[in-house]
């Protein structure tokens, strides 16, 4: 056997052969129109691990028949990029495929940059980081960017079955029985990533001995021990990370209760407590607001109390903050006003405080005019007194609306429609 992996030797040679991707690869798609054409620009594959960025730049190499190297931004250094640069000016052209190609220093940058204007290296940058957050602007501009998305599990079981049945480059000699339910845990526990299944179907065949009728069986229980639980892939500095947050928060303001809990488990997996701790607490304030005035110490009790007791027990208290906030009614209006609010001051519309507002706590302050007309609300049989407050600037400046999605709002909405009929009288 040789020493190299399973989903090494499986690499498609050729687009035709690419499981996936078909939005990139498929008939008449950008990627197989550029094969086609012979006319390949550089481009930047960005995607999760394990599928398939690597395959797709070896299959461009294969359908183009140029020369392909393979080098990685962090380990490989200035020279190994010379080195490239040498072939392609005896080839003419070299595909270079660059893995974490966001991690490209200055130094290699500048030297690789003719290269890619003049078209003698096409480069295939592998990043599983956005590009348009953590990729140079002087490569990222030179390239085109795609996305490439988790396999399905039926493109999945296509990647393994092809490898099971493959003889040249799979494990197609071997007299082999894998059960449909263990090719559909090797499927469907892998979340997409057809690189680990592949191992791990590899490591089933290669661990387990055959038996006396000279088969090797895999079943799921096989499968299962050689796949193990795929430990949760979370970079908490990864785009992954600011996805499921940004889902996790959009889940909630939309009342989806099913998926605000899909989110919450995939963040409780990642063990990452501060982070949905944070992102409750500024739901509650921010999307359900004065909507439910309540929910907002009950989501910090529940906080509290997750943070005291830590995981495996904090889920419980995250999922009922989580429920009551989905379920609650939703008013943005608070942040909408202060937003609003700081809109204007950034735009430089502030104006001078009022005399009678500004402070009146010191010797000479009358002298100045300070504080002179100032009405106390409390002394008012209705605790209220009409005066000015805004800035002569923003007299008729307006910035809290308010909504009627919940009846706590409703009430104080009440008062501040006859606030603001009996000052314009």
């Amino acid at each position: 056997m040789s020493i190299k992996p399973l989903a090494f030797k499986m690499r498609p040679r050729t687009i035709e052969e690419i499981i996936g991707q078909q939005h990139l690869v498929g008939e008449g798609k950008i990627i197989d129109r550029m094969v086609k054409a012979k006319q390949l620009s550089s481009m930047i594959l960005y995607g999760p691990p394990g599928i398939g960025k690597t395959s797709i730049a070896s299959a461009i190499a294969g359908s183009t028949k140029y020369r392909f190297k393979t080098l990685n931004a962090v380990t490989n250094n200035k020279k190994d990029i010379q080195i490239v640069a040498e072939e392609a000016k005896m080839s003419g052209k070299v595909i270079l495929l660059l893995d974490e190609v966001h991690r490209l220093d200055k130094g290699k940058q500048d030297f690789l940059l003719p290269y890619l204007e003049n078209g003698m290296i096409t480069l295939i940058g592998a990043t599983t980081s956005n590009p348009y957050h953590a990729i140079n602007p002087a490569i990222r501009s030179r390239c085109q960017i795609f996305e490439l998305k988790p396999l399905s599990i039926e493109e999945m079981k296509i990647a393994l079955t092809r490898a099971i049945e493959d003889a040249e480059r799979g494990l197609g000699e071997y007299s082999l029985d894998v059960t449909d339910e263990a090719i559909e845990h090797f499927a469907g526990s892998s979340f997409g990533d057809v690189r680990s299944s592949l191992n791990a179907l590899e490591l089933a065949v290669l661990s387990t001995s055959p038996g006396e009728d000279g088969v090797i069986h895999i079943d799921v229980t096989i499968a299962e021990e050689c796949l193990q639980k795929k430990s949760f892939s979370h970079d908490k500095d990864g785009d992954a990370h600011y996805d499921v947050v940004s889902a996790f928060q959009k889940s909630i303001r939309g009342s989806d209760v099913n998926a605000a809990l899909h989110y919450l488990g995939r963040l409780v997996e990642a063990g990452d407590l501060p982070s949905i701790s944070r992102r409750l607490l500024v739901i509650a304030y921010e999307d359900v607001g004065l909507a439910n005035p309540q929910a907002g110490p009950r989501t910090l009790a529940a906080v509290e109390t997750a943070e005291k007791i830590g995981f495996p027990e904090a889920r419980i208290p995250l999922a009922n903050a989580i429920i009551e906030l989905c379920l609650s009614p939703k008013s943005n209006s608070a942040i909408s006003a202060i937003d609003f609010a700081l809109a204007d001051i950034r735009k430089g519309k502030s104006g001078d405080v009022p005399d009678h507002l500004k402070d009146a706590h010191y010797q000479g302050a009358k002298e100045l005019g300070r504080g002179i007309e100032y009405k106390y609300p409390h002394s008012y049989e209705s605790g209220w007194v009409p005066q000015t407050y805004l800035p002569d600037k923003l007299k008729n400046a307006q910035y809290y609306t308010p909504k009627s999605t919940g009846k706590f709002e409703q009430a104080i909405a009440q008062v501040y429609d006859k606030i603001n009929k009996q000052m314009k009288n």
